[in-house]
């Protein structure tokens, strides 16, 4: 029902994901992020938001993206109903595909990246998310907006969509979770509303918002 992407900075280690789905409320849903442990993306036909919280607590203790998918997935009875990616702050990505998700489903891997899906289109949807990352420029957040249009335009999820998220995470900045709940073009309408977090007053009030690195900002 959804496709999503995570990736990784590998110049400024910033971590950004996105998805997209065919049904209400993707971004609450499927996208959770913390910059001491990494991304995960829990999705699927019946998905668990316990498993993207429990991975990136095994993550931030250490354990890598890998190892943290197969141990909190490993003990679940409705595995085959779910699909689970993560990326963990050092750039290393797992992802595990439900058996019992409608196809199209899968997931690419590549380093500090990894993009899945289940009721896509075909393959060519995950290839195009990977290449529209992969192909674009600009900040994260950008690149995964483009990553996600151009999933859209490969045949994405086979219902359309209703709903779209965006999520960064740094040490160096405020987070930044943007969500569009339930739209007829919800990619257009996130892309205009992360244009107008760029800009006017609450762009300006930015810089005084506290940041792991600077946990003090804006008190003076």
């Amino acid at each position: 029902m959804t496709f999503s992407i995570l990736a990784q900075d590998p110049c400024s280690g910033e971590l950004g994901g996105a998805a997209a789905t065919g049904a209400l409320c993707v971004g609450g849903w499927v996208l959770r992020g913390d910059s001491r442990a990494g991304l995960s993306a829990s999705q699927g036909a019946a998905p668990s938001t316990l498993w993207g919280e429990d991975v990136l607590e095994l993550m931030r203790a250490g354990l890598a993206a890998p190892a943290a998918v197969a141990q909190v997935t490993g003990a679940d009875s409705g595995q085959a109903w779910r699909q689970l990616a993560a990326l963990d702050r050092a750039g290393r990505a797992a992802c595990l595909t439900g058996v019992q998700n409608t196809a199209w489903k899968g997931a690419l891997i590549a380093d500090r990246l990894v993009v899945s899906g289940n009721l896509l289109a075909g393959p060519e949807v995950l290839e195009a998310l990977r290449a529209g990352y992969l192909g674009a420029t600009g900040s994260m957040a950008s690149r995964l907006l483009d990553a996600l249009a151009a999933a859209e335009a490969a045949g994405g999820d086979t219902r359309g969509l209703q709903s779209a998220a965006l999520l960064v995470v740094s040490d160096d900045a405020p987070p930044l979770s943007l969500r569009v709940d339930w739209a007829d073009d919800p990619i257009a309408s996130l892309r205009a509303l992360h244009a107008r977090s760029q800009s006017g007053a609450y762009a300006a009030w930015l810089p005084r918002v506290p940041t792991r690195n600077d946990p003090e900002r804006g008190a003076e």
